[in-house]
């Protein structure tokens, strides 16, 4: 039969739209849910997960996701595997087998959490212990190694995190579990994991190691192992946890004020409710959670007062657009969330974030529909960790129900590295808020760009704080200059905290040679500080006793412009540092890089807010082109609790 030339046009179109849709980028999902332990008590069963991966499911569907594409381990749903955690490692191997570049993928765990030494772990936590989440066949051994038979390690989450991110696809990652730590630490008897009248029972996910009953069985057959990968930058990465890894969380029947509420995690409730008001961006996502656990957790207060409730925790780029994976580079602007009263409003952010006074900003209001209302401000007052502004003349009639966020437009002068060049600077710059760079002409300018002859160039420094630079070729360039873009802010945040403190928490310079420690100096440095000897090498020793946690950033630069983040240890990780109290502090000992010819030592760290949104003062996962240039000047208030310093030695030091 032959073809008219408008069916085949027809015919050609199809193929082609269909091609397109078959290359398009996928959205997938991985459940777990484990609310049964078969071989375990079932005082220590959960009601929830069963729950949880259901109302995910549904909401997924509600945002896009395609059925076939959501796969489900949960004991108790109707046509989901069982959570094993063979199968939970084997659905992770499918779910990287399917993914393509440009993809999307929610990895979402529900249940039971704990926390064991695992000496086999590469990074070893402040107090020690590494999180597992418990699989539905955890029998409660620990192998010579570690190992929590039936458990999935930290360490394997991460890793198959990496396989995913190699693959440039965007992970969100949300765990709907705690790691109980503050349980591990003492003596006393466990707490229940039940608690309240049977109509209103709260549980309680998080279970210490000697809880579990030892069950005989057969060895394990060997489970899939992550692929290795590169170490990634983890701007295309989200996650969301319920607690701090010294807390529990509860699942309790939700919504709380509905007779038809059922028992769901916090955290899964949490998420859910607040998808339905269409956020654009992961930090719109976790203020929206953060909103809501604000009267839930009033509520546990008052019939758990002894108890200490769950502060969810946020990690990787928040400021990236939800469920999404663009090819092009994707930039950090940030969005805080402000609280209104009457007719001011009060931002979380202040000059610790990059933010000073009458800078310009956007207001948004978000409604319970998800309509989004937006207008132009400026910022009245700034002080180091919060921002005062008025509500805007076109958003005074939003009801208080919204939720209400402020967006800077352009970052504090502070942060602005100028430099004087007569040539275009090298392309690619990458910066995260709120460090930027700009081309200035004559007058004030903190670097010079001259030619070097040959196509080449040289920078040189003209402020005394920043550490001169050598000719070098274009990629050298760019990455002198966002070194020295992050060195400058640093610097301004170490004047920012100088002379301040936190009660309970000290970071201590120490100076070894060899296996004997030569001498150790509390930071900030008393003046006459002896940089290291040959055949000397240093250490930061992190001490958290203040009975709260602290959001904390230390960076190490070396005279060749490598600069290397020692915690978090990769940049976009949560810089959450455990609590720790006098009885039993957190600690954590950094060894500093080499750097014979001179380097740099920065720590910045403040207490950190319950219900907040991590602070890492400007250091934030990036990729090349993700560029970011606007301006600021930050106005410090000495009164809130800082420990802020910065340590030259050698040819850094000029």
């Amino acid at each position: 039969m032959r073809l008219r030339p408008f069916a085949l046009r027809l015919l050609v179109a199809l193929w082609l739209l269909a091609a397109a849709g078959a290359a398009a980028a996928a959205q997938r999902a991985l459940l777990v849910g484990v609310s049964e332990l078969p071989n375990q008590p079932a005082s220590l069963w959960l009601q929830a997960p069963r729950n949880d991966v259901m109302l995910m499911r549904d909401t997924l569907q509600r945002q896009g996701f395609a059925p076939a594409d959501i796969m489900v381990l949960a004991d108790g749903v109707a046509g989901a595997a069982l959570p094993d955690s063979q199968a939970i490692q084997q659905a992770l191997q499918r779910l990287l087998a399917q993914s393509a570049s440009g993809d999307f993928v929610l990895l979402y765990f529900s249940g039971h959490g704990t926390r064991l030494r695992d000496p086999a772990k590469r990074y070893q936590e402040p107090d020690g212990l590494a999180e597992n989440f418990l699989a539905r066949d955890v029998r409660g051994t620990v192998g010579a190694g570690g190992q929590l038979a039936g458990s999935v390690r930290d360490v394997d989450v991460d890793a198959w995190v990496q396989a995913f991110l190699a693959r440039n696809v965007f992970v969100w990652a949300v765990f709907d579990t705690c790691s109980a730590a503050s349980m591990t630490r003492g003596l006393r008897a466990a707490p229940p994991v039940a608690e309240g009248s049977g109509d209103d029972e709260v549980r309680w996910r998080g279970v210490r190691v000697d809880q579990l009953v030892a069950a005989p069985g057969p060895a394990e057959p060997a489970a899939p192992v992550p692929p290795a990968s590169p170490a990634m930058p983890r701007a295309r990465y989200v996650a969301f946890f319920a607690s701090e890894s010294h807390q529990v969380t509860p699942e309790l029947r939700l919504p709380r004020d509905s007779r038809a509420g059922r028992p769901q995690g916090l955290l899964t409730w949490a998420v859910a409710e607040t998808l339905q008001r269409r956020p654009g961006s992961w930090r719109q996502l976790y203020n929206g959670v953060l909103s809501l656990y604000a009267p839930v957790i009033g509520e546990l207060e008052g019939r758990f007062p002894e108890r200490e409730l769950p502060s969810p925790v946020a990690e990787g780029n928040l400021d990236a657009p939800l469920f999404a994976n663009p090819a092009e580079p994707l930039s950090t602007q940030p969005a805080w969330p402000a609280q209104r009263a009457g007719e001011r409003l009060a931002a979380d952010a202040g000059a610790l974030d990059g933010l000073e006074a009458q800078q310009p900003v956007r207001v948004s209001a978000v409604l319970a529909d998800g309509t989004v209302r937006e207008a132009g401000a400026r910022l009245e007052a700034v002080a180091t960790a919060n921002a005062q502004l008025a509500v805007p003349a076109a958003l005074r009639d939003v009801p208080g129900s919204a939720l209400w966020s402020v967006t800077p437009l352009q970052p504090p002068r502070a942060a602005l590295l100028r430099v004087r060049a007569d040539r275009p600077l090298p392309p690619g710059i990458s910066l995260a808020w709120p460090v930027s760079v700009q081309a200035v002409g004559e007058g004030e300018a903190d670097v010079r760009l001259v030619d070097a002859g040959r196509g080449g160039a040289r920078l040189e420094a003209l402020q005394p704080d920043l550490p001169p630079a050598a000719a070098a070729d274009a990629p050298a360039l760019r990455r002198r200059i966002e070194l020295l873009a992050q060195l400058k802010w640093f610097s301004q945040l170490a004047q920012l905290g100088q002379g301040s403190r936190i009660e309970g928490f000290e970071a201590v310079l120490e100076t070894w040679e060899g296996e004997r420690l030569l001498r150790s100096d509390p930071l900030p440095l008393a003046p006459g500080w002896a940089p290291p000897a040959p055949g000397q090498r240093l250490a930061l020793l992190v001490r958290n006793a203040s009975g709260q946690s602290v959001d904390l950033v230390v960076l190490a630069a070396d005279a060749e412009g490598a600069l290397r983040s020692l915690y978090p240890e990769q940049a976009g990780a949560t810089n959450r540092f455990e609590r720790g109290t006098a009885q039993a502090p957190a600690l954590k000992r950094f060894a500093v890089p080499d750097a014979p010819q001179g380097g740099r030592l920065l720590v910045v760290a403040s207490p950190a807010s319950p219900h907040s949104a991590p602070r890492l003062f400007g250091l934030q996962a990036s990729e090349p082109m993700a560029d970011l240039r606007v301006r600021g000047q930050p106005r410090p208030e000495k009164e809130h609790p800082l420990l802020a310093a910065s340590v030259r030695w050698g040819t850094a030091a000029r």
